[in-house]
């Protein structure tokens, strides 16, 4: 691979939406950049034009790049610098077949969406949402013994399915909270997390959840995980059990999980993610015990711009030595 100094002509970056003005600026200081200025995902047509005219496409999860996309003909694109840790929406099959790099960007997003996490575990148990929503609405008729109380979790086991940086680091948290930390997982964690988070594994999801006063979801998206919460492992859930969902849309049957709350089964729910976004299940968004967030989980612009930096390392690798930093096909 010829070096990038050494390149007579600058390569062609495609942004298929906005990303922070620091990483624009980053991104236009090296190469020839076009951004999506709609600000909006792509639709089928674009992607074609951009794989014929574009040496990479950095996409996000919003996007959707699949088998169609790859064989487009003439195909310019030697690289997808996904905005983001997930690919779940990008064919690695396709992409592999097609001599096609793909990477992501991990690590990066690690606290912002633990701190959401959390954020989910401490407004689901204390009807945080219930109650702002009474009070905009001018129904708070002021203090009483009996008000929306909801749930202390000091003692309460949280129970986390996926265990790596971001469900270690939510653990970590919780941890200061009082809480005791299970999981479950495909790989078992090192014996130092476990005894450092006192975190207590589970061989079963059914185990885990059965157990557990809150279960927060950290694990991949894609056909695996699809719906691995569904009507029969919220029913195995407590009755006072809180799920949290900050992982991919898709892990979660939403009707199921509407039905869940609506009846009791479970307590509460805390949803950053969904999985046909911005669409949302109607059912959820009437019930006063779900707390339902528009995907945020890394929504700060310390972690965005990391993640945008991120892409550039990925973007300058692939150019200087042929390889990226972060690949995952």
């Amino acid at each position: 691979m010829v070096a990038f100094s050494a390149l007579p002509v600058r390569p062609s970056v495609r942004l298929s939406r906005r990303w922070p003005e620091d990483v624009e600026t980053a991104l236009a200081a090296r190469y020839e950049l076009q951004i999506n200025l709609a600000d909006r995902p792509m639709d089928p047509a674009e992607f074609y034009e951009a794989m014929t005219r574009f040496d990479v496409i950095c996409p996000t999860v919003t996007d959707r790049l699949g088998e169609a996309e790859f064989a487009t003909p003439g195909r310019r694109v030697r690289l997808i610098a996904n905005y983001g840790a997930g690919v779940d929406h990008i064919d690695l099959e396709a992409a592999r077949r097609f001599g096609i790099q793909v990477s992501n960007t991990p690590d990066v997003l690690t606290d912002a969406t633990a701190d959401l996490a959390l954020l989910l575990i401490l407004m689901a148990a204390r009807r945080a949402g219930e109650g702002e929503r009474e009070l905009r609405r001018g129904d708070w008729t002021g203090w009483r013994p009996t008000h929306l109380l909801g749930q202390g979790l000091a003692g309460k086991q949280l129970g986390l399915v996926g265990f790596g940086r971001i469900g270690q680091a939510t653990a970590r948290r919780a941890r200061a909270l009082g809480m005791r930390i299970a999981y479950y997982s495909r790989r078992r964690a090192a014996p130092v997390v476990e005894t450092e988070l006192a975190a207590i594994h589970h061989p079963t999801l059914e185990s885990l959840v059965s157990s557990s006063d809150v279960v927060s979801l950290h694990c991949p998206g894609g056909a695996e995980t699809r719906h691995l919460i569904d009507a029969g492992a919220l029913a195995l859930m407590k009755s006072t059990a809180i799920l949290v969902n900050t992982s991919r849309g898709s892990v979660v049957n939403e009707r199921d999980l509407a039905s869940a709350l609506s009846a009791g089964v479970i307590a509460g729910a805390g949803l950053d993610v969904f999985e046909a976004e911005p669409g949302v299940e109607p059912a959820l968004l009437a019930l006063e015990n779900a707390v339902l967030l528009p995907h945020l989980g890394s929504a700060t612009l310390d972690a965005r711009t990391a993640m945008g930096l991120r892409v550039v390392a990925n973007i300058d690798g692939f150019f200087e030595t042929g390889e990226v930093i972060d690949r995952v096909a």
